[in-house]
């Protein structure tokens, strides 16, 4: 059994474990993807011959891959050092290893789109280059057999409109990163937390739901505004420069639980009146007392825009195109391990008040790059967050076998950017142009099978 907790300073020294020299320092990425019927785009169930749970047995069978079961049921794969999850709706997530270079993450992801795409094409399924389901509304998606998903799923309708969309439908890019002790990480959660309007609006790619645009650039990112506010958003104590490791603590303690784990089974937490983990941890619940793998699990119910565990996780961007998808890791990597790139990141978003930044926040989900910061676009402070990151990926020098600094991962996001356009945006033209309002159209040019990783 996991060592019991019983008062703060336990929980804080949790994150206090977390910490690395920069010699170890590593990026770790996650990615998860929208999985659609080639013959119709609608959402691919989880069961039956042509389902995601089909398509981890076949990749099991085929590759390095171990299944994972719950009741029965292939729910994951294990790698020797990443794993394939599915979320609530069927969206396929590559929870990546911890890589030294974007190089070995990019290679990594092209390994796992050309094993993906060939078993999705050998069960007539597609992936899809979108932050949201484009077709099938939440009724039409079947929720994934897992016990976890079946106590959130309907403990999200009860906390806000949206939650149930965002378990079914949503699809992002995660990057996780390392930090050195305390003062490092408050640092790197604060400037994250401050760019979040920025990274919305950089990689927006969820314009199409439900058959039709939906007003959004990032409709994903509005979900997340009306899911469950006591445990997502950006808390404003993150934004501050004396934040510690005993603010975020004290903020997760008074975060309703979801679950506890005992020998491999859920027990639900969510009946009302519901138990905050600073209750659990004083009182317990029934026979059952508080413990750090409790800790641990009830982190990763915390949805806000960027988190804290044993990491710095960043969880805003919409999920890209295959050539795309590591230009979220590059862009965090070149401005966290870089001072002076943290500091001049911080520069673009430090004079925004917490009102200010919310609202931002929200014309970023609706209008991308052209929301007005003032009298500065979004498109000009993209483009300098883009050009920092740069700047530390060259001075970082790590090179792949051709000699190139990982910078090369952004190169195309900077030249979206200069423009004013990124992947919502194109999405949307194309849909009332080339597309002709034809999902089928949307569906065969934002297939995996299409894009490549060129």
């Amino acid at each position: 059994m996991s060592e019991l907790v019983e008062k703060k300073d336990d929980l804080i020294a949790y994150f206090e474990t977390g910490a690395k020299p920069r010699e170890e320092w590593r990026v770790g990425t996650e990615y998860e993807k929208v999985a659609v019927r080639a013959e119709d785009g609608r959402a691919l169930p989880f069961s039956g011959p042509a389902g995601v749970e089909e398509i981890l047995r076949r990749m099991a069978d085929r590759w390095d891959w171990e299944p994972e079961e719950e009741h029965g049921r292939i729910l994951a794969l294990r790698g020797p050092r990443a794993a394939i999850t599915i979320e609530p709706g069927g969206q396929i997530e590559l929870s990546g290893e911890q890589c030294p270079t974007i190089h070995c993450a990019h290679d990594e992801f092209a390994v796992h789109v050309q094993q993906l795409t060939e078993i999705g094409s050998e069960v007539g399924a597609r992936i899809l280059s979108l932050g949201i389901q484009p077709v099938s509304g939440i009724d039409e998606i079947e929720l994934l057999p897992k016990a976890r998903y079946h106590i959130m799923y309907p403990y999200m309708a009860r906390k806000g409109t949206l939650g149930q969309r965002m378990m079914k439908q949503t699809a992002g890019v995660q990057a996780n990163l390392d930090y050195r002790d305390e003062a490092d990480a408050m640092r790197k959660l604060r400037v994250s937390m401050g760019i979040v309007p920025l990274l919305y609006a950089i990689f927006a790619n969820s314009p199409i739901s439900d058959g039709g645009l939906n007003g959004y650039q990032s409709y994903r990112g509005h979900i997340w505004t009306d899911t469950d506010n006591e445990r997502c958003g950006i808390p404003e104590f993150t934004l501050r420069e004396d934040s510690t490791f005993a603010d975020y603590a004290e903020y997760a303690l008074d975060v309703p639980m979801y679950f506890i784990i005992r020998n491999h089974e859920y027990i639900d937490l969510t009946c009302p009146p519901g138990i905050t983990f600073r209750t659990y941890m004083t009182q317990g619940f029934g026979r059952e007392r508080a413990t750090l793998d409790d800790w641990g699990d009830h982190l990763t119910t915390i949805f806000t825009e960027v988190r804290l565990k044993k990491y710095i996780e960043v969880r805003t961007a919409d999920s890209q195109p295959p050539r795309m998808m590591t230009a979220l890791p590059a862009l965090i990597k070149g401005i966290l391990y870089e001072d002076d790139c943290l500091l001049g990141a911080w520069d673009l978003v430090k004079r925004w008040s917490y009102a200010e930044r919310l609202k931002l926040n929200d014309s970023a989900h609706k209008i991308g790059l052209e929301t007005r910061a003032g009298k500065i676009a979004f498109r000009e402070l993209a483009t300098e967050l883009i050009e920092i990151a740069i700047r530390g990926l060259e001075r970082q020098k790590a090179l792949n076998d051709r000699g190139q600094d990982e910078s090369i991962y952004l190169l195309e996001l900077l030249d979206l950017v200069r423009r004013g356009q990124n992947q919502a945006v194109l999405a949307s033209e194309r849909w009332k142009g080339s597309w002709n309002y034809e999902l089928m159209r949307l569906i065969a040019e934002r297939s995996y099978d299409a894009a490549g990783l060129a």
